[in-house]
């Protein structure tokens, strides 16, 4: 049903957000951060993630049910380490997908089907790939 009056609709603003944290899990400051079945919890090699960003602190929610703590996770561009072998990142391919190997690295593939999307691959260095990741992105 449309609007018969003013509204006031809220907003939220900034590149951080909160989320709860998967149960038994402990998120480490500046490790990439993931959504696994809508709980925050680091990045791995597996399938159904959705990455979010970049834990700004260390959420140790190692005793913790799911949800009794929340990671304060930021979106942007980052430097993930490069994945190595046929596997590594390289200059040509800037402006495609890559894939979450753990909470710190980034692949070229999906390693066939096993590897969820990390986000889009900004630049490629000698230190790393950056990568920009996030909701909303």
């Amino acid at each position: 049903m449309p609007l018969s009056a003013a509204r006031n609709t809220k907003e939220r603003l900034g590149d951080i957000e909160e989320y709860p944290v998967k149960a038994a899990t402990t998120c480490y400051q500046g490790g990439m951060a993931v959504l696994n079945a809508g709980y925050a919890a680091p990045g791995t090699a597996a399938t159904g993630l959705v990455a979010i960003g970049r834990f700004e602190e260390t959420a140790d929610n190692s005793a913790g049910a799911a949800g009794a703590i929340k990671a304060r996770v930021k979106r942007g561009k980052f430097l993930f380490a490069n994945s190595a072998a046929g596997d590594a990142i390289a200059q040509a391919d800037v402006g495609a997908a890559c894939y979450i190997v753990d909470d710190q690295t980034v692949a070229k593939t999906d390693g066939a089907g096993s590897r969820s999307r990390a986000g889009h691959i900004v630049a490629v260095e000698t230190a790393g790939v950056w990568v920009q990741i996030g909701l909303g992105l």
